[in-house]
């Protein structure tokens, strides 16, 4: 008994032993079990976005309509419904644009085109009219029927011919006049080059491309001799894009951001080209500028901007620039809405209401400043409905903010989460707005701009050297801005590529597409092809 006593206790004190062992395990397994719960939450969400990425819509557009969102900011939707003219459309005139189109263009095959398009008019006659005689018949009227054609990229070989002439009193020959050409000792006519630049870097079209189509044309031009007559061109339009840039940089407010492009070989991997960013920068007069550099570092940022800009920059929420702004105290850091929209929005399958409610609120915003386009308010006027209605907003944004951030439920690697402190973390910089009319509410309008670096990433790829990665940038910044301005590139790069090798240095600033538009726009040079027969 004795013994069984003893033993009994000896188990007895090893359990007693063992049970803090037991918990702490248990706890350890509890907390390794959350841990890898959250990892496995984040793995998951960031697949989700990979998904999206490649097999899903781009588009952050919610599909419904806020409830009264327009009672936010006073207006009565009932009043703008008043406003609107309302107009009785035949049914085959609707969607049509308010265009300039020829009497008849719209017709039963839906063709619609304005002035600006070539028409090459075809006359049809009836079976047997030419068995009557002008006696028997009378032309009452005309009946037109319009279809559109296509023929194959075509190119045209222009020819000048000039006579040889010797004088019969001296026997001297007279002087013959050179080709009219923009490159010294070129084949190209300013046409072919205006449109090898737009082919690539409005409709991304590569040179190799071009290369082919020239091929099948029946015109036999070495590639390099494509690539070195590009290369040539957009060197002539340096001076201009600098002195776009340096007046974007007078701008009171300047929009900025960063784009990635592979550019050059890599001397350390074999096979692999080297990372180098666009630097986009967007003054108050909608010029844009793209600045190439070999790196994301904050340097980039002082290199560009230096001592020359001293007013308000908004970007989105990379560290460099709200590190360069707090070292710069004569600039003032404003940031983009959109870009903390976006994490609300990606993080709506993690907490669907709360980022709903937050994304309600953020689409007020935006409400006010829809009235502010449609309205036309400038200064004064558009400061004071901001200060109304959107100061109250915005208030409202972090109140919630700072009320959600409370609610331990919410893990610090919980995507909406991650969203409220982007939110938090930069309440100063997105209240700017509210203070200054000129600042906009987030950066589109310059990832607008960017979208034809991405396009460009998609149809070219890379650039063959960090050399061709600027020249990119210069031509980017001068179509870009044309289209911003309403001018075709076409038209502008055939007079400017003629005009620049006599324009004054001086007034350089005078061949940017925004000053063009008013100087040169109604009468611009154009090539020799449009005038021949």
């Amino acid at each position: 008994m004795q013994g069984m006593n003893s033993a009994s206790l000896q188990g007895t004190s090893a359990t007693a032993v063992d049970a803090p062992a037991v918990v702490a395990e248990l706890a350890a397994s509890r907390a390794e079990n959350a841990e890898l719960r959250e990892q496995l939450a984040s793995v998951k969400q960031q697949l989700d976005s990979l998904k999206k990425l490649l097999f899903g819509p781009r588009s952050e557009k919610r599909t419904f309509d806020i409830p009264g969102q327009e009672d936010l900011f006073g207006r009565d939707a009932s009043l703008d419904e008043a406003k609107k003219p309302k107009k009785t459309v035949a049914e085959h005139e609707r969607g049509t644009s308010k265009k300039n189109f020829p009497d008849g263009c719209v017709n039963d095959e839906g063709l619609r085109f304005d002035d600006t398009v070539p028409v090459k008019t075809i006359s049809l006659e009836p079976d047997g009219l030419k068995d009557l005689s002008p006696d028997e018949y009378e032309i009452i009227g005309t009946e037109k029927r319009y279809k559109l054609a296509q023929q194959a990229a075509s190119y045209t070989v222009l020819c000048y011919e000039q006579p040889i002439i010797k004088l019969t009193s001296s026997g001297d020959i007279m002087p013959t006049l050179g080709a009219p050409a923009v490159l010294e000792r070129s084949l190209a006519d300013v046409s072919f080059l205006a449109g090898t630049l737009v082919d690539k870097f409005s409709f991304h079209l590569p040179l190799y491309r071009q290369h082919q189509r020239l091929e099948a044309a029946g015109i036999t031009l070495a590639r390099s001799t494509l690539t070195n007559l590009a290369r040539r061109a957009i060197m002539l339009l340096e001076p201009i894009v600098e002195s776009q840039r340096r007046n974007i940089l007078c701008s009171k407010v300047l929009a900025m951001d960063e784009t990635p492009i592979k550019a050059g070989k890599s001397k350390t991997k074999k096979g692999r080209m080297n990372q180098g960013y666009f630097w986009p920068i967007y003054g108050e007069d909608d010029e844009v500028a793209f600045i190439y550099a070999d790196s994301r570092a904050r340097r980039v940022v002082e290199g560009i901007l230096s001592t020359q800009f001293g007013g308000t920059i908004v970007t989105d929420g990379y560290a460099a620039y709200a590190s360069f702004c707090k070292a710069n105290a004569a600039i003032t850091h404003a940031q983009c809405w959109a870009h903390g929209r976006r994490k609300v929005f990606e993080a709506q399958e993690s907490e669907p209401e709360r980022a709903a409610e937050l994304l309600d609120m953020i689409g007020a915003l935006y409400a006010v400043e829809k009235v502010i386009r449609e309205d036309k308010l400038e200064g004064a006027e558009k400061l004071a409905l901001r200060q109304k209605t959107s100061a109250p907003i915005v208030d409202a944004i972090f109140a919630f903010v700072t009320e959600q951030r409370l609610d331990p439920s919410l893990t610090p690697k919980n995507p909406f989460a991650k969203a409220l402190q982007y939110l938090d973390n930069r309440r100063a910089e997105l209240s700017v707005f509210l203070a200054d009319p000129d600042v906009p509410i987030d950066t589109n309008h310059l990832e607008r701009s960017i979208r034809s670096i991405a396009m460009g990433r998609r149809a070219w790829m890379f650039c063959w050297t960090e050399l061709g990665a600027e020249h990119v940038g210069i031509i980017q910044s001068l179509i870009t801005t044309c289209k911003l301005h309403g001018v075709d590139p076409y038209v502008y790069l055939v007079d400017v590529l003629q005009r620049v090798g006599d324009h004054p240095a001086s007034d350089v600033i005078a061949l940017t597409p925004r000053m063009w538009k008013t100087r040169f726009a109604d009468d611009p040079l154009r090539s020799d092809l449009a005038g021949s027969g």
